[in-house]
């Protein structure tokens, strides 16, 4: 019964300071990660950000797009949920806080541990649906820039279909190294979002996600292109007792990929 749970405090753990090796200290690489944290409340029913952070440092992404940041539901410090999250994961920050009210502020955040530049969030909502945007940015990397797009996408098939067009011309006229990365909600083989973003990314996951607990559904993906610079892929079930989707990661090998390569 969740009524009895006590949310945990908004504060940054001793034992959460300090960031572990990133990937990018191996040459070449980048990682990234997407995770629906579900407001940060586990199968419990506890709001507890500490453990998001802790499972997020685990895994030590330069780069992560998270889904479901912050709550309405009343608890001390649920509004503040993006600063925390940006304060003990990452340097740099873009947020697309699409609903905000007094009790709370509800949407999704891209961090990354180095700047980020022409950062933009695209209005991709359907009709009366629920609001939704993405966030496009360049992640300005060591190994040279990466574009960047981060979204959490509708649940019906045919807002899906209008936000993978949207998503698709965000990135069809761009020459750099491209990820898109998020919750995209799309569950059919061959829907309408693996088929737009297929084609444009050659290098793509598809791991099962969702529910965490048993999952069968690849709700949460990450697309690149070219298609080498996915070097590995990985999820973690551990996860489950954090949030109700596992995260996705991947490595993303940027060292010895060239532009010339793009499709």
């Amino acid at each position: 019964m969740t009524s009895h749970t006590k949310d945990a405090p908004l504060e940054i753990s001793q034992d959460l300071a300090g960031l572990p090796q990133q990937a990018s200290s191996r040459a070449g690489l980048v990682r990234v990660m997407t995770w629906n944290i579900h407001g940060g409340v586990g199968l419990d029913g506890r709001l507890d950000l500490q453990r998001i952070v802790a499972l997020v440092r685990k895994h030590a992404p330069d780069l992560m797009a998270l889904q479901e940041v912050g709550t309405r539901r009343k608890t001390d410090g649920s509004a503040e949920a993006f600063g925390f999250l940006a304060e003990a994961l990452g340097s740099h920050m873009a947020e697309s806080r699409l609903v905000t009210a007094p009790d709370g502020n509800y949407g999704h955040a891209l961090i990354c541990r180095w700047p980020l530049s022409g950062v933009a969030c695209h209005d991709i909502s359907y009709r009366r649906r629920e609001p939704r945007a993405a966030i496009a940015a360049v992640a300005e990397t060591p190994f040279g820039a990466l574009h960047v797009i981060a979204a959490h996408l509708g649940l019906s098939f045919a807002e899906r279909r209008h936000q993978a067009q949207l998503l698709a011309a965000l990135v069809r006229s761009g020459t750099e190294r491209t990820v898109v990365l998020g919750d995209l909600n799309d569950w059919l083989w061959r829907g309408s979002v693996q088929t737009t973003l297929n084609r444009l990314f050659p290098g793509h996951t598809h791991l099962r996600t969702f529910p965490a607990f048993w999952p069968v559904l690849s709700l949460d993906r990450i697309y690149c292109r070219p298609r080498e610079m996915l070097a590995k892929q990985w999820t973690d079930p551990s996860a489950r007792t954090a949030s109700d989707h596992l995260p996705v990661i991947a490595d993303l090998a940027m060292g010895t990929t060239e532009t010339a390569d793009l499709p």
